[in-house]
Parts: structure tokens; sequence; C-alpha cells
């Protein structure tokens, strides 16, 4: 059986390239046309894709890896892969964080840390497993993002795609407990380091105590 990944992945990719390249303000309908002739993001056939695997997303269906990384192969070519990548690893955080209950969404936010600390790295771990085929794990005052088969590996040049990862851990943490430490990139399996992993700080909520 062929390697797959949640629908919502490569949803994250397509949905992104299409926030960028739509435009700010409002234009006149010939240069909209004109837009989507010229942006990918506004072509028929990502939004075509986007439908197509928000109905995946809806049946919980899972999606090819090799059809991701497709994806992310054509993202990193263009000259603002990065922002793309960031802007996509924001939006899979939040789309998954959605899928944890209100109630416990709100208790992570109001106990002491130590009640919802164990909590938030038990949702965190779920999403993770599930939507970025990684796993998540805390050593003292960090978190540790581990992905053995990274999806945007080699999708552009100086580990871009990397970002992906980055960005959707920062997020995560953010909604879950308001973090705002920093993430590091500690291992890159682009420079021969096996596995790409990321650190985080795992800072305290606002107005919750150790």
């Amino acid at each position: 059986m062929s390697e797959t990944v949640d629908a919502l992945l490569p949803l994250s990719f397509l949905e992104a390239v299409r926030n960028i390249d739509s435009p700010v303000e409002d234009f006149e309908a010939e240069l909209v046309g004109d837009l989507r002739n010229k942006r990918l993001g506004l072509s028929e056939t990502v939004y075509n894709q986007i439908r197509r695997f928000n109905e995946s997303v809806k049946r919980g269906h899972r999606a090819p890896i090799d059809e991701a990384r497709g994806i992310a192969r054509l993202l990193g070519r263009r000259p603002d892969a990065e922002a793309v990548f960031r802007v996509a690893g924001r939006h899979l955080a939040e789309e998954s964080y959605r899928t944890i209950g209100m109630l416990p969404r709100a208790m992570m936010r109001i106990l002491p840390s130590f009640v919802a600390r164990p909590m938030a790295l038990g949702h965190s771990r779920r999403i993770a497993r599930r939507y970025l085929n990684a796993s998540i794990s805390r050593v003292g005052t960090h978190v540790y993002l581990e992905v053995e088969r990274s999806v945007t590996q080699d999708s552009a040049p100086r580990s871009v795609g990397c970002a992906y990862y980055e960005a959707s851990l920062k997020e995560l943490l953010r909604l879950l407990v308001n973090s705002v430490g920093a993430v590091e990139h500690v291992r890159c399996a682009t420079r021969g380091e096996g596995a790409c992993a990321w650190r985080a700080e795992w800072k305290p909520t606002s107005g919750a105590q150790e």
C-alpha cells in the first residue's frame, strides 16, 4: 500500500497559494480575469483541487504522499515559496486545532499550566500524528516535533520547505496554550541528519501559573 497523508496537508498548500495570490483590493472584473490567467492560486486547476481535497477532508479520506510532494515541489519553484509554506503551515495548525472541542480549548487557556500543559501536549501529539505524519514529545521546558518523512523535503533550495513544519508547530502551540516561544530547526534531513526535528520553547499561558 502506498504511503498517504491526511488530505488537509495538501489542501493547506493550495489554500495558502490561493490566499497569497488573491487580490488585496477590489479590481475591475476584466483585471480579475487577467490575474486568474497569470496567478497559480487563482487558476481553475487550483480551484478544482481545493474543492476535491475539501471533500476528502470532510469524508476523512487520505491522499497519496506523492501527490502532496508534487504540490510542494510546484510551490517550491516560486520566489515567495517560504511565505507560501509558512501560510500553509499556519493554515494546517488552525484547521486541525478546530477539531478539538470548544470546552477543552477553553480549559487549556484558563487552567493553571500544570493542568493545561498535559492536555495541550496530548492534543498536539494527536494532531501531529494525524495531520503531519509526525511525533511530538516534551523534554524539560521544550517540545520537539520530529518528522521522519517530510513532505516538503527538497521541494525548494536551502531547506525553504522546512518552514512549513516550523510554522505549523509555532501556530499550534500559540493556539493551544498561547505559547510565544522561539522555534528552532535542530535537525534536517536535507543536511543528511536523518529525520527533521524542531524544538520549541514551552512557555506558560498568559495569566496561568506553573
